[in-house]
Parts: structure tokens; sequence; C-alpha cells
């Protein structure tokens, strides 16, 4: 079967703030269609992909070729779903908060059996045959020349980049009639395509360790023996946080979560994820989990494990997991995986706990740049976040690692899903937290690496070189949410030109892996053992949980669900229930910066340490300031955002 992408991950360990990419191809965003579609036929918006007016056209594909794809549904009242959808999570809507059930849903918005039942007839009678009929999308599988059938398009043979694609000629359309059933439909294109299921995944990746020294709290320990930065002596690098120094940073007070779900989505499953968050929990004095707090929902079998590099998934899984118990540990977790790091699977686990209403809050640490998006399958996914939201669920993305994503693509740009106008971006700070677990200041996550010299009496290039930060920006395909209007300056709202598009982050918390958390997973190391060990880790995939985590609290406080969080957010901005995050915290003429030690192999000292300076507060173009900004949103919980949920102000 194809796929749109595949997707990476988001998570930093701190050996070094890299993208870690999964394998991407660049799809562009599909621009409006021009083509003219047949009589009696209606187009399907972003079914012609854009990458290939640079490609080079090898002509019409073989009418035998085989293809696989997904007919996306519409289902009963598209437009009434965006309606609902915004009534029941806008505080000031009189809807606000009366959720349906996912049967109720199912029945007011799902496909009818006679929508399902026309489509299957129309693919059929194309030469497609139908191979699984879900509730979401009917999957086919068929010849070139009975997709040109059914779509009303050729596919073509396109050259790019040393490989040979196929895809559509122009817009795929469906018969009017159908117009109001058929949402969309992906994977007529075949860049790149996803290899055959397998059932075993792979045992642990390689080890990773910190060196030390380290700082046990923000400041504690001082590099005295090292250069000066900024004119003064830099402190080392926490050895990581705990959920206790989380739990007081972000107030989370007397509330734990309890009787809150937290979803968690990734690719694959880490096979010692539940024996690894009990030893973590246990060496961290993190409550102990209950029988059945944990529980995963896993897929009948894998595939692309080797594209996906699926054991470097586990890792993922156990920061998100563990964070999310350390700020909310009477909050049960179920982790929902995908079959893959591609599009189609990945909404699959996310429609799993639509359909059965697993959880009510689910953190998603993945994610890619814009313009590997196309407009098909964003359909597809704001469907499901739709969906969610009508049954109080909220979704909460980690809005990327590269900044702006110039250094890594080249191109200003925002990451996806979390540009998405219907899940909750979450942007990436540095936090320090000092003695006693006393909050002390964050600065937006964005840094600068210079190294020791050989002599060890200065900095190389300092400060150096940008090593990572957290995504934000202005989105180029989605315009401004309700919720933003008045809040997001049009500085930002109109950096793309003159209509007011959808800003990303909306919220943040601690992202930086020189500031971040502390972590336990069982890997494998060069001596052929495999065993459990701790190390530091960050990226926004580490400020989604945590904010999920404190989205928990909050909803425990409320005594409902939060659902789609973005307009109660909003709600409260500009006011002491945030943080104010700015890149200067300590004044407009104090730098701050870490230093931090390395192994050199990554696990000890055999081939000897890397020393570095790390300064803070640098992330790209974007900037941290007062008010709303593109790094951090409208800032950190404070003391007080918890509670607040428990008030009038709702």
């Amino acid at each position: 079967m194809t796929t749109d992408r595949i997707h990476r991950r988001t998570g930093l360990r701190a050996m070094a703030a890299v993208s870690l990419l999964a394998g991407t191809l660049a799809v562009g965003i599909p621009s409006a269609q021009a083509e003219t579609v047949p009589d009696g036929r209606a187009t399907l918006e972003g079914t012609a992909p854009e990458w290939t007016g640079s490609a080079a056209d090898a002509g019409a594909t073989a009418g035998s070729t085989q293809v696989s794809a997904r007919v996306y549904l519409a289902g009963r009242d598209a437009q009434g779903l965006t309606a609902y959808a915004t009534a029941v999570s806008d505080p000031a809507s009189p809807s606000y908060g009366k959720y349906l059930t996912p049967q109720q849903a199912e029945e007011r918005f799902g496909a009818s059996p006679q929508q399902i039942a026309a489509v299957t007839a129309w693919l059929r009678s194309s030469g497609l045959s139908v191979t699984g009929d879900g509730r979401h999308y009917l999957a086919v599988t068929g010849d070139a020349a009975a997709v040109q059938k059914a779509f009303a398009t050729p596919l073509h043979d396109y050259r790019k980049d040393g490989h040979t694609f196929h895809a559509p000629a122009h817009a795929a359309s469906a018969p009017r009639e159908l117009a109001d059933a058929v949402l969309t439909v992906t994977g007529l294109d075949n860049a790149p395509h996803r290899a055959e299921p397998k059932d075993t995944l792979p045992g642990p990746g390689a080890g990773f360790r910190n060196a030390g020294p380290f700082s046990t709290y923000y400041g504690s320990n001082t590099a005295n023996t090292l250069p000066d930065a900024y004119g003064t002596k830099i402190p080392y690098a926490v050895h990581g946080y705990t959920g206790t120094q989380l739990r007081a940073a972000y107030g989370a007070g007397k509330y734990t979560g309890k009787g809150v779900t937290v979803a968690i989505t990734d690719a694959y499953a880490s096979p010692t994820m539940a024996a690894d968050a009990a030893a973590y929990a246990k060496r961290n004095g993190d409550q102990p989990y209950r029988k059945g707090q944990y529980t995963e929902v896993l897929p009948a079998s894998y595939n692309s494990v080797e594209d996906c590099d699926a054991s470097g998934w586990y890792g993922e899984e156990s920061l998100d997991v563990e964070a999310v118990h350390a700020l909310a540990p009477d909050a049960n977790i179920v982790y929902v995986a995908g079959a893959s790091c591609n599009d189609p699977d990945l909404l699959d686990a996310l429609n799993k706990i639509v359909d059965s209403r697993l959880a009510d809050i689910v953190s998603n640490s993945w994610g890619d740049i814009e313009a590997n998006q196309t407009s098909d399958t964003a359909a597809a996914y704001d469907r499901t976040f739709k969906l969610g939201a009508i049954e109080g669920i909220g979704f909460y993305f980690s809005s990327g690692d590269d900044g702006d994503e110039v250094a890594s693509t080249g191109k200003k740009q925002v990451d996806i899903p979390a540009s998405s106008a219907w899940v909750t971006a979450v942007g990436g700070t540095s936090l320090a937290v000092g003695k006693g677990d006393r909050y002390q200041f964050e600065t937006g996550w964005g840094t600068q690496k210079a190294t020791l010299s050989a002599d060890g009496k200065s900095w190389t290039d300092f400060p150096g070189t940008y090593t990572g930060g957290a995504g934000g920006g202005t989105s180029a395909t989605v315009k401004q949410p309700f919720y933003q209007r008045g809040v997001v300056p049009d500085s930002l709202a109109k950096a793309n030109g003159p209509t007011r598009m959808r800003t990303i982050p909306d919220i943040a918390a601690v992202a930086d892996p020189n500031t971040g958390f502390l972590v336990g997973q069982t890997q494998s190391w060069p001596d052929g053992t495999v065993s459990y060990d701790e190390y530091r880790i960050g990226g926004t995939s580490l400020a989604a949980p945590v904010i999920a985590g404190v989205q928990a609290l909050a909803q425990q406080a409320r005594h409902l669900p939060i659902g789609f969080a973005n307009p109660g957010i909003y709600a409260r901005y500009d006011s002491p229930l945030y943080h104010d995050v700015t890149d200067r915290p300590l004044g407009a003429n104090r730098e701050l910066a870490v230093a931090r030690v390395d192994f050199a192999n990554t696990v000890d000292a055999t081939d000897g340490l890397r020393t570095s300076v790390r300064s803070l507060g640098k992330d790209s173009s974007l900037h941290a300031v007062r008010g709303y900004d593109d790094v951090t949103g409208v800032g950190t919980p404070a003391p007080g955002y918890v509670a607040s949920y428990g008030s009038l102000f709702r």
C-alpha cells in the first residue's frame, strides 16, 4: 500500500539537538486545482501532488500497475460536524462541554449505510476491489486503468531525485452525486512505498548515557574549571528533571489526574515499556502503577520496520509514558501503537481512540514539515480531530525541534499535524528549577553550541552553531482559527501575506535537552548486554506529554472533560495563570548558558569526553517575547492554571 510520507519523531536525547528524521520525501502543498473535471463530477481537492511539477514526466503509468488507496468518507453533515466541534469547545458557547458519545457521534456524523453502499458500488463498477470497509474509509486496490476510470485522472510516472514514482496527472474526482459522501482519496501516488507487514519488532536500540558532571537542580553545580561564557561562570546542565520538580514548576498542587485517561500514540511498541515505566517510577520517587493503570492497544501486525527505524521509537515511547505518569500519577495511560510511522497507520491509531473513546487527552510526539503535507491527508486528520472534539477528546502535538526549519529544510515553515486548527500545538522552553523545587525562570528553547578548545582555555567559535529549538511560526495553508483572533499579533498571523493564518504553538513546556527530563529505558550495549538505564532527554516531544499531564490535572479540577482545549487556553491569555516566557528572563543584557560534558562514543569514557557550552534562548529566527510568541505561544502553566478549570472561568 502507498502512503503520503514517513513521520519523524521529535524527541531529542541530550547527546545532540538534531532532528531524528525517519526518511521523508518532499511532497509539496497542492494549490487550488485549475483542471476542468468531466461533466457530472466533483473535484477531490488536494489530490494532485505539487511535487510532480518539479519532476520529469515519464509518460503514462502502465495500465497493469497495481495501486492501493484509501477513499475517506465525509459522513453525514460534514459542515455540521465542524460547527458542533466549534460550539462544544468554545467556553463562550451555550453548547460548551455538551459532548456526544461515540455512538451518538457516529449516528449524527458518521457515514450512513446508504453512503457506504453507494461509494462501494461506484468503486467496484470502476474495476477496483474494496478490501476494507472501516468507519472512516474504504480501502481499495486495483490497476492503474481502474484508477483512471474511478477517479477520472490518468496516472503518470515521474522521475525525481533519482527515483521514479507514479502519481495522478491532475486532480482526482468523484461522481457529483457522491460529492457529499466522499471526503478525499489518498495513496494514488506511491512516494514513498510502504513495506510488507511484519509481526516481529527489533529488540532494544543502541544504548546512550550522559557523562556529567551534572547539576541536581538548575545552578547547583558551577563549572568553575571551565572558561567563562558571557563574562561569568556557568552551571553544568541538570542530570534530568524528575516529576517532583516538574509538578512544582507547573503548579500541580494537590491534583494527580485521578479519573482521567491519557492516550499516547507513537509508531510501534517497545516490548519492555511496561517494565521500564515501573522501574522508572520506583527509582525516581513516582507513585507505583496500579494494576491496569497502564494498558496497550496494539495492531495485528507491523510494517515499514526498517524504513521507520522501529527501535528508534522506543525511547520516544518511554519519554511519553514516563512523563505523563510523573506529572499525573493517578491518571490512566493507554498506549495506542501505530503499525508504522506512515500516515495511514497513525491515523488508524488515532481513530481507534475516537471510535471507542479510549481517552480524554491524546499526546502525540511526532510530526513532519508542512511542505510534506497534502491537503487530502490533512482533511482526513482534521475529520478525526473534529470527531474527537465532539466527544470531549483533546489532541496535543509537538511543535517540532528545528525552530523555523530553515536550517534543516532550507525553507521557513511549521510542522504538521501541529498546524491543524483542531489540535493543541505544544512549543518548548528551557526551564530552570532551583533549590527546593522552586521555579526560577524559562526561556524559549533554542540552542547554540560551542566546543572547548584543545588547550581548555576558551570556547571555539563562541557562541557556536544552532543545534535545535522549539518549532513555531505561521502556517502557509491553515487560516487563523477563531480562538487566535485578538491574541496573535498580525506581525505573525500575516507573516506569509495579507490573510491571517494559523500560528503555532499554542502553549509550551520544558523541551530543551540541556534542561530536560530524566527517562528510563532498556537498551542494548556495546558488550552485547541488554539492560535498563536512565538518561536526560528533551525536545518538544517532552513538552507534549508534560502538557498532556498538566491538562489531566486540570480536567480533574474541572470534573468534566476539557475536550479540544485551545478556546479555553486562549481565554486565559494575558493572565497570571501563565508564565510569560521570554528569551531574556533575567534582563535584556543577561545571556544564559550551561556547560555540557558528553561521552564521545555515547556510552562511556573509553573514547574520551566532549565538553561544550550551550547558549539558551536562541531559536533560529523565532523569538520568545512578551505576550504571545511563536516559540512558546501564550506561555507555560503557572500556579493557579490547573485550579482555574475548577472555577467559573470554565
